[in-house]
């Protein structure tokens, strides 16, 4: 019953919103609380322990029947578990309240689906911005050639690249100026980015055509794709600026434009932008070093 409510507005609607994060933990926590105390009124304390081990079963069989992977549901876990916690607050209290009926249960329970669908509805959210910048103590005009094209980046993956988090490996462009296509490789697969502004040695402006998978989940199946992979996150857009100083030094900035299709936005982002700046900073620096170099 637990996973029916986790699996259908995922697998069903691809929707990973508020009902997801927030409306099955809290019924999880409510519906729990409710059974345990309807017969014998326990203590708030056992309540909220059992919900909390409640919880983290669930979590282990998201991972055992493929519904989702280890990353999504690590990084799920801080914000559901005060949802399961609260959830056990009223559903405890209902139970002492009304031990005869079920009726609040049953109503909370089933207001799910409709939720979902409510929330799949929902006007999409602005796009985010995510900007790095680094100095080099380069011209433009040395900056540039490395900035639309670069070879291998030989530094090892940082840690957060090695748990699956998609990172750049090499860029190649084919074409020059508006209309080219640049090819940005990475360890899951290619970007592929139509450049739609040539303004050497200041500004290059590119399309995300083509999008690899953000990252690659922990999970003990091989062939293993979560919806969340397609639909979460998407990169739209990114731009590069070279920005002269003084003493023949150059700012390089990097901007990437993307959409979040997971809610709660604000608690998403704070996972999803460090990660886009790390991206952003592995290739920087790796711009960085080659422009030093000549």
């Amino acid at each position: 019953m637990l996973l029916d409510q986790i699996a259908q507005p995922v697998q069903l609607l691809r929707s990973y919103g508020g009902p997801v994060f927030l409306g099955i933990p809290f019924v999880i926590g409510a519906s729990g609380a409710f059974v345990l105390n309807r017969e014998r009124p326990r203590s708030l304390a056992a309540t909220l322990r059992v919900a909390a081990v409640t919880v983290v079963l669930v979590g282990a069989s998201i991972l055992l029947f493929a519904i989702e992977g280890a990353i999504c549901v690590a990084m799920a876990l801080p914000i559901a578990l005060p949802m399961v916690l609260t959830g056990a607050v009223i559903g405890r209290y209902i139970a002492l309240s009304a031990p005869r009926t079920a009726l609040h249960a049953v109503v909370v329970v089933l207001a799910l689906p409709g939720l979902a669908a409510v929330d799949a509805a929902r006007p999409a959210p602005p796009p985010g911005e995510v900007i790095s910048s680094v100095e080099i103590e380069a011209p433009p005009e040395a900056v540039w050639r490395h900035v639309v094209t670069f070879g291998e980046i030989p530094d090892p993956p940082a840690w957060l690249f090695r748990l699956g988090v998609a990172y750049p490996v090499r860029a190649t462009i084919a074409g020059h100026g508006p209309g080219a296509v640049r090819r940005c490789e990475f360890s899951t697969g290619a970007f592929v980015e139509p450049i739609t502004a040539w303004d050497a040695p200041r500004r290059s402006s590119f399309d995300v055509a083509v999008q690899p998978d953000p990252l690659r989940e922990m999970t003990p199946y091989r062939a293993f794709h979560p919806p969340h992979l397609d639909v979460a996150f998407r990169a739209r857009r990114g731009e590069f600026r070279l920005i002269p100083l003084a003493n023949g030094r150059t700012r390089l900035e990097g901007s990437t434009w993307y959409s979040l299709e997971m809610a709660p936005e604000a608690y998403w982002r704070l996972w999803t932008e460090p990660l886009v700046h790390a991206i952003h900073l592995r290739v920087l620096a790796h711009i960085k070093r080659l422009a030093e170099a000549r």
